[in-house]
């Protein structure tokens, strides 16, 4: 469900002042540790591509159709008997540990119990996060889906089959929205409808889900290079090519005639509480989506502010709107071809990777590789993204950059951009939780709090300067203009949902108050409109670590250690910021 999608939200743990250590330290329950365990294990069977991505490959061969009713009664099932189950320890007899783990483990049930009053099932498409969308990354051969041995490649025919399940069911819930007046906005519709065009191939052996067949690893008997040969074709003649033409048929003729001329989620039913709930389940805080919004504005000026004088210091004569029309528009700020897009970040990478030891301590086993955004998802995807890597470190993370339209790709955006989503923001954070393996693995592949994994990758942009970086003004302009894009999304996100914002105000709001490409704005844009409250982590959680920071070094003096302080925030996983603030007040009162 779409509130799932997002990280759960505020936390006020009585156990806040407890420190955290591995579950099996003293005390420990094993029956209550036997629970999350068990818990974990039914969670993988009932998500198994959350299992594909995390490096187990027993599901490898299922797609559950997640979205029919029998599915959501049956999960919905499963946390309640959960719940119960956990609500059977008295937590003020379990160790610190153990009672942390139950806290925030009670409280995701609960939450994903509250999640179901909302009919995301719904609304299962969007250009941003869908399993069509999902599948063809899947079948580039470049992703988690491995395709190694021929049991591999067999798992990924299974799972082609219920995907058709879930696309049918998708339409089935599409038409239950229509009656309901759930429906997306029809911006969002046209780009999915974009997308799903793109992923009917009129010849088969040129369909992205026959790929895996066309890069065969060695070893492969020819008898069974044939017959996967033929199955593959095969499927995507009989079965992914009628389904992707049946969904695209049923968004194009029956449904996009029906969306919403409206954008804001609160004009859905129960929109108003459903946002609500969205925005604590983004920020982890009690933040009103007024005090939101206040909070960008004033962000917006503090940065327009710093850009002024970045302005002044690369000797631009003109006001700052000229600036931002002039980074614009110089080719010298721009690729021409995107493999030398990708070599730059390449390099960008190596020169992070040699001082991040001078402000890290803690490093994840895999490492990242730089790759082009896959074509048939380009047009519509974000400028950079990030693919964790397995658990294991086997297979490394991908950072993954958009050659789409070489004109949103500025050179000065690209170290901030690397710091964020690849080392040591999303690349460390992420790839570090899945190593932690003293944690409940509910907590090691979970615990997807948007403040904190989003904040923590905004908070690694800014320490961009004091590592070595942002020596060329532009480069450091850079980093203002993605902070700016983080502050503009409290603005904007808020104005969309509660304030009657139309696309086109936040667009030209945006444009107004960046150098962003248009064609970026626009795809930001759409993304609140799709996802909303989403965004909204990234500044709130950003402010808050940086708040801790510098309560720490103001109350340790010469004794703070920049590397302990990042080790303290990253060695207990995701959590939510009232937690993670207690954390670093007791780990200040350790240090004094």
């Amino acid at each position: 469900m779409r509130a799932l999608r997002q990280s759960t939200f505020a936390l006020v743990l009585a156990v806040a002042g407890l420190s955290l250590a591995q579950a099996a330290a003293p005390g420990a329950s094993p029956e209550l540790n036997k629970l999350f365990d068990d818990y974990f294990e039914k969670s993988l069977e009932l998500s198994p591509l959350q299992a594909t991505f995390i490096g187990d490959d027993r599901y490898d061969d299922k797609l559950t159709n997640s979205i029919s009713p029998e599915f959501i009664r049956m999960a919905l099932e499963v946390d309640r008997s959960y719940l119960d189950a956990a609500l059977k320890y008295d937590p003020k007899k379990l160790s610190p540990e153990d009672r942390l783990s139950w806290e925030i483990f009670v409280h995701e049930r609960r939450v994903s119990i509250e999640s179901a009053k909302f009919p995301g099932e719904l609304l299962p498409i969007d250009q941003m996060f869908s399993i069509p969308t999902l599948m063809p990354v899947l079948a580039s051969a470049t992703s988690a889906q491995p395709f190694k041995t021929v049991e591999d490649y067999d798992q990924f025919l299974a799972r082609m089959n219920d995907y058709i399940t879930w696309s049918d069911q998708a339409v089935v819930n599409m038409r239950e929205g229509i009656r309901r007046n759930v429906v997306q906005p029809r911006v969002v519709m046209q780009n999915v409808q974009k997308q799903l065009a793109a992923l009917i191939a009129e010849d088969p052996l040129k369909s992205i889900f026959y790929t895996p067949v066309t890069q065969f690893p060695d070893g492969f008997a020819a008898a069974d290079r044939t017959r996967l040969e033929k199955a593959y074709r095969d499927a995507v003649v009989s079965k992914i090519n009628p389904s992707y033409r049946r969904l695209h048929d049923f968004v194009r003729d029956e449904y996009l005639p029906k969306t919403r001329a409206t954008v804001a989620w609160t004009a859905l039913p129960d929109g108003p509480a459903w946002y609500a709930f969205l925005v604590k389940n983004s920020t982890t805080t009690e933040m009103t989506p007024d005090e939101i919004h206040d909070l960008g504005l004033k962000e917006v000026a503090r940065i327009l502010a710093e850009m002024e004088q970045v302005k002044t210091q690369v000797g631009f004569k003109g006001d700052l709107n000229a600036f931002f029309r002039y980074l614009q528009d110089d080719p010298k700020f721009y690729y021409t071809k995107a493999d030398d897009l990708i070599a730059g970040y390449q390099d960008v990478k190596r020169r992070i990777d040699a001082v991040l030891p001078k402000y890290f301590s803690l490093f994840p086993k895999a490492d990242y590789e730089v790759r082009a955004v896959e074509a048939f998802r380009a047009e519509s995807a974000a400028g950079g993204s990030y693919q964790q890597p397995s658990a294991d470190g086997s297979r490394p993370g991908i950072f993954y950059v958009n050659t789409f339209n070489l004109k949103a790709q500025p050179k000065f955006g690209m170290e901030t951009l690397s710091l964020h989503e690849a080392a040591p923001g999303h690349h460390f954070q992420i790839s570090i939780q899945q190593e932690l393996t003293e944690l409940p693995r509910f907590r090691r592949f979970g615990g997807n709090y948007t403040a904190y994994v989003e904040g923590w990758a905004l908070y690694a942009e800014s320490i961009g300067k004091e590592m070595g970086l942002f020596t060329d003004p532009y480069q450091y302009y850079g980093r203002l203009s993605d902070e700016m894009l983080r502050a503009l999304r409290l603005v904007v996100d808020t104005g969309l949902h509660t304030r009657g914002w139309t696309r086109e105000k936040a667009i030209q709001y945006m444009l107004d108050n960046s150098s962003m490409a248009k064609s970026d704005v626009e795809a930001e844009v759409e993304r609140y409109i799709a996802n909303p409250a989403q965004a909204l982590g990234y500044k709130i959680g950003q402010i808050r670590i940086r708040q801790m920071r510098v309560k720490a070094e103001k109350a340790l003096g010469g004794k703070f250690d920049i590397k302990q302080f990042h080790t303290e925030v990253l060695r207990d996983g995701a959590l939510p910021m009232g937690v993670l603030e207690a954390k670093i007040d007791r780990w200040i009162a350790a240090n004094k």
